[in-house]
């Protein structure tokens, strides 16, 4: 686990291979894909994430990716849409944005084909006159 203290301010973009805590200030790009971000509760995050679990507990403007599951706890705040298959949203969090829910590697479901409406049937013949 690498941590990112309080006092340090990172410009452009960070990536790894590890578990990584931010305490401090981050703008640009966080790419993580196959490891945790938590992001602490006096870190201040605008940046596109993408990573395999976030947990927020500070404050994100931007979107996050995550391919099994975001979690803002309740001190922590995102402005952004988030993309997860799992989102937990604590009481007392904030969230502004739009969640998108669909498990990794699912393709968008294919428009229903509407089939042809059935002919009309045919109109029953008239019954023959009684006479009188």
């Amino acid at each position: 686990m690498v941590q990112i203290g309080k006092s340090v301010v990172i410009k452009g973009e960070l990536s790894g291979s590890e578990d990584l805590t931010i305490e401090g200030q981050v703008e640009g790009k966080i790419e993580l894909r196959q490891n945790v971000l938590n992001i602490g509760p006096n870190s201040k995050i605008k940046a596109q994430i993408f990573a395999k679990q976030v947990v927020v507990q500070g404050e994100v403007i931007g979107n996050v990716t995550a391919s099994e599951k975001v979690d803002i706890r309740d001190a922590g705040s995102v402005d952004g849409d988030i993309t997860s298959p799992k989102v937990a949203i604590a009481e007392g969090a904030h969230f502004r944005g739009s969640i998108d829910m669909q498990r990794g590697g699912a393709k968008p479901a294919e428009p229903a084909k509407v089939a042809a409406p059935p002919a009309p049937a045919p109109a029953p013949a008239p019954a023959p006159a009684a006479k009188a």
